[in-house]
């Protein structure tokens, strides 16, 4: 055990009492409560997660923001200052999955637990490859050529993939051995997608229009909003109510709900760029945006509580995996990271 007091003087040890978020990309950062933690003798506290040195964000008597570093991973932080040592608290750090890659939302996954991520590339522009398949012991695969701009990800209850292309207002319906087929189109500057329990697929228009095509293809206007600056970003619950946002200028932006006769409503006020969505089985709601100037990924419970669970810097969206873990996907890169937290069954793994 560390003693409080170094041998010969009255210098008290650091003590840590909590850490948050519960986790963090590379480049984000922990709050850290505790006692002692501040400059000691014009000397800051030097900070480690596992064995790589950390750099301090703000450093006062009772907290820390500490950055985790590049290359670090799952492990105990602890603060070390004028020669003691603090207890350990452990903390975790995702790590890569694939990178060089180009999402603008969520994630997808199949019934196999097989990732899927995009290279969406400038606005009508085509890229080598334009879906990217990460399987299980994160081997990343060319799966889709050809799609320009893909951006939407949803997988069907027969476990066919659907993508959205913003540029070309098409939605394609895609077998699983990367075969494409155009499945909707007239969609304008089509963006987020998501299936409902009943097999309906939802478009989101970022001009303006959430569309609802049903199974024989028909095509409904389900609901308008404001438009938005970059996309819609779609999410059921399993009630059937839609949530969508729609990232604008401000820095108060909604999340909406859509209910089953397409009347909008606004679940939750107050949060910075909106993208990626997704529920646990608690029912509660996980946003990719900023949180009273924090940005990952935050958690608003049934209540409406708000939180940040996951720090990190240009998180466009993620989706629960199973064991607990997610994938987070960041405008170029993909991570894995686990939770403990046991994601809400999307329609594509409820038959």
């Amino acid at each position: 055990m560390t003693p409080a007091f170094r041998f010969g003087s009255n210098v008290e040890a650091p003590h840590l009492d909590s850490v948050t978020p519960l986790a963090a990309l590379p480049n984000g950062e922990f709050q850290v409560q505790g006692k002692a933690l501040g400059v000691y003798e014009g000397h800051l506290p030097t900070v480690t997660i596992g064995d790589v040195p950390a750099r301090l964000a703000l450093s006062r008597s009772s907290r820390l923001s500490v950055r985790v570093p590049e290359g670090s991973i799952t492990g105990d932080l602890v603060v070390r200052s004028h020669g003691t040592t603090s207890n350990p608290l452990p903390v975790r750090v995702a790590v890569p999955m694939a990178d060089n890659l180009h999402p603008v939302a969520n994630p997808a996954v199949d019934a196999q637990g097989n990732v899927y991520a995009t290279l969406s590339g400038p606005r009508n522009q085509k890229t080598p490859v334009s879906i990217f398949r990460i399987d299980r012991d994160f081997q990343v695969r060319p799966f889709v050529r050809d799609l320009m701009n893909p951006t939407g990800l949803a997988f069907d209850a027969e476990g066919y993939l659907y993508a959205s292309s913003r540029a070309e207002g098409i939605v394609y319906r895609i077998s699983p051995s990367g075969a494409m087929a155009v499945y909707a189109e007239g969609m304008g500057v089509a963006t987020g997608i998501a299936f409902d329990n009943d097999g309906n697929l939802f478009v989101g228009d970022r001009s303006g229009t959430i569309f609802k095509i049903d199974r024989e293809r028909q095509i409904f206007v389900y609901a308008t909003l404001e438009p938005s600056v970059a996309a819609y970003h779609l999410t059921f619950d399993t009630t059937g109510t839609l949530f969508v946002t729609a990232p604008t200028t401000s820095s108060r932006d909604h999340v909406y709900t859509i209910n089953r006769n397409g009347e909008v409503d606004t679940f939750y006020a107050g949060l910075g760029r909106p993208q990626g969505s997704a529920f646990d089985i608690d029912g509660n709601f996980y946003v990719a945006a900023s949180l009273n100037g924090q940005r990952g990924i935050v958690r608003i419970t049934p209540r409406r509580e708000a939180s940040l669970l996951v720090s990190g810097n240009s998180i466009v969206g993620f989706c629960f995996l199973e064991d607990g873990c997610a994938a987070i996907a960041t405008n170029n890169a993909l991570y894995h990271v686990e939770l403990g937290i046991e994601g809400q069954l999307l329609p594509s793994t409820n038959s």
